[in-house]
């Protein structure tokens, strides 16, 4: 099966026996979490090796040290990052070429644009990829929320701000007008939105989540969705014009986000 499957797996995030949320990219971590990787998966190497948020504490010139000398030594094909500043990644990539960048990237979330991030300049200067998670907003974009209450009781997204009783149904004014439009060509809002992703260039790599297997054929199906310029203009200008409330994760978490490296040691 492993011969046409490409796996990435990462490192990164910790929860300690309290609850309390951190993140470690020391070098003796990187082995640590990888060997622990290699176990679970029953496996001798993985095609991709993310480190999944930035360690402010460590520089980034030694987190990736540390996953180049896995490259070295055959374990890992590929290196990438998650949730970077765009100087970060410069300093990443001046110690071992990163392939990829996972970032969230919907009609909801299209940050990595903005000229004070400059995640997407940098990347594409660079020859980096851009992985997008969540881009489906969550499910959102599917069309088939209506209300936090179509939730289950203990569902990750009842705890974020765009997902609130207040913010819900003003984000859905983006939903409605991506039903609509999937309704003209004749698929589903997941597909329509996958397909505008994919329209964004070769380098955008969209990685929706699922655990049914029909979603994840329609899903797929979204790569014989076309989209002609205007169609994608469209989509943009809605994007441009929707009012997108709420942060895409509580506050414990943002802080987390496009996060810069630790400088190098002296």
């Amino acid at each position: 099966m492993f011969n046409w499957v490409f796996l990435a797996t990462k490192f990164g995030n910790v929860v300690s026996p309290e609850g309390k949320f951190s993140v470690r990219g020391d070098a003796e971590y990187v082995r640590q979490a990888f060997e622990r990787s290699l176990k679970r998966l029953d496996l001798d190497s993985v095609d991709l090796y993310y480190a999944h948020r930035i360690d402010k504490n460590v520089p980034i010139e030694e987190t990736v040290s540390a996953m180049k000398e896995l490259v070295q030594n055959g374990k890992v094909k590929y290196i990438g990052l998650s949730e970077c500043s765009s100087d970060t990644i410069r300093r990443a990539h001046a110690v071992h070429p990163i392939s990829c960048v996972q970032i969230e990237y919907s009609p909801f979330s299209l940050d990595i644009e903005r000229d004070d991030i400059a995640l997407l300049k940098t990347c594409r200067e660079l020859g980096v990829a851009i992985i997008c998670y969540s881009p489906l907003g969550r499910g959102l974009l599917t069309g088939q929320y209506q209300s936090p209450d179509d939730f289950e009781e203990n569902d990750f997204r009842r705890s974020q701000p765009r997902f609130s009783k207040e913010n819900f149904p003003k984000n859905l004014e983006l939903v409605n007008y991506i039903k609509e439009l999937a309704k003209k060509k004749n698929c589903t809002p997941g597909q329509l939105t996958l397909s505008w992703i994919l329209a964004q260039g070769d380098d955008f790599i969209p990685i929706p989540g699922t655990t049914k297997i029909k979603n994840l054929e329609e899903n797929i199906a979204a790569v014989h969705i076309h989209l002609t310029d205007q169609e994608v203009k469209e989509i943009r200008e809605a994007c441009a014009k929707a009012n997108i409330v709420g942060e895409r994760y509580s506050k414990q978490f943002c802080s987390n986000l496009y996060g810069d490296s630790a400088p190098m040691k002296k």
